[in-house]
C-alpha cells in the first residue's frame, strides 16, 4: 500500500525545491533540512503547502527538523494532525 501523504509531500518537494532531480534519489528517509534541501524559507513554504493541502494547522514550535527532516517525519506529523 502506498502512503498517499508521503507521495504528495515527495511530489511537492521534487517540484518546488528539486526541479530536474531524479525522483529515485529522494527517499522517505532522505534528510531534508539537515542536508540543506530545505532552508528556513523552504520550510515555511512546505508548512504552508501542508496546511493548504491537508487542511491542518502546524504550530510554529512544530515546524522543526524533528518533525520535518524526512518525508516519513512530515507524513507522520500530517497523520497526527488529521487524527485529532
Amino acid at each position: 500500500m502506498t502512503d498517499h501523504i508521503a507521495e504528495t509531500v515527495k511530489s511537492y518537494i521534487l517540484e518546488a525545491f528539486l526541479p530536474g532531480a531524479n525522483p529515485a534519489e529522494l527517499t522517505d528517509e532522505t534528510p531534508l533540512i539537515s542536508a540543506g534541501i530545505l532552508d528556513s524559507l523552504a520550510t515555511v513554504r512546505l508548512v504552508a503547502f501542508l496546511e493548504e493541502q491537508f487542511k491542518i494547522e502546524v504550530a510554529a514550535y512544530e515546524a522543526t527538523a524533528d518533525n520535518l527532516d524526512t518525508i516519513t517525519q512530515v507524513a507522520s506529523l500530517v497523520r497526527s494532525k488529521l487524527a485529532t
